[in-house]
């Protein structure tokens, strides 16, 4: 894993190996400082854990890493990867190595989950996606992974038409956009933005015609190449590279 550097809107790339297949980086988004991971999805395994095989859910990134440390694996990446209930339970649609946990939702609804259009993350062996909600059905492709979240922030290189941009409505929010099919990039604020300006950002410096809002006030990342690993909220879904 190698970290890169960004400033402004102007990416300005510092360090780069090609052979990575997670890299870190750093941009700024209306002056506010963004890390970023990006993953080629070819070279590296994504996955998702939500509940350990008692049916407890993990919360937390510290004791994810419990659990998989005497299987073997060390936690790498991750971050926070989805809505869920009161009860940690996912609030739409949760698939784990194949294996759906949750249902797809197109209910209506408050909050961001249900600001259609919302959409769902998702890899399968053709790659990276992310597609409106009401399209999953019909693709024809397996997911290895998915969840399922709210708001779309990108569609089809289009910013959510609910999104203002002198909205006062600031948080530290995360999602995920799709550059291309090999590539998945992971997006944190390290301070309240509104969702105009983290959409722009996806669809602006980081090429993205589509990306996913995952949360705002419990977004947190788990990096052992940044020495981070955040503890601000209990988490549901949790997206994640191990080795």
């Amino acid at each position: 894993m190698k970290s890169l550097l960004f400033t402004g809107w102007i990416a300005t790339m510092l360090i780069l190996n090609e052979a990575s297949a997670v890299e870190f980086s750093t941009i700024e988004v209306a002056g506010k400082r963004v890390t970023i991971c990006r993953v080629d999805v070819r070279k590296e395994k994504l996955q998702l854990f939500h509940r350990d095989e008692t049916g407890q859910p993990f919360k937390n990134f510290e004791r994810l890493t419990a659990w998989l440390q005497p299987r073997g694996q060390k936690l790498v990446f991750a971050m926070n990867g989805g809505m869920y209930h009161a009860d940690f339970s996912a609030v739409g649609l949760l698939v784990s190595e194949g294996k759906q946990l949750s249902p797809l939702n197109l209910t209506n609804g408050t909050g961001n989950f249900f600001l259609k259009p919302n959409g769902i993350f998702l890899v399968s062996e053709a790659g990276a996606l992310v597609v409106e909600s009401s399209e999953y059905p019909r693709l024809r492709e397996r997911a290895i992974i998915a969840t399922q979240s709210g708001p779309l922030l990108v569609q089809g290189g289009k910013i959510h038409p609910a999104f203002k941009p002198d909205s006062q409505n600031r948080f530290i929010r995360n999602g995920v956009g799709i550059p291309s099919r090999d590539v998945a990039i992971f997006a944190i604020s390290e301070a309240p933005v509104n969702f105009h300006e983290f959409a722009t950002m996806f669809r602006d410096t980081l090429h993205c015609p589509d990306a996913l809002y995952f949360d705002g006030a419990v977004s947190s990342l788990h990096s052992t190449e940044l020495k981070r690993s955040d503890k601000r909220m209990d988490l549901g879904p949790i997206i994640a590279i191990t080795e």
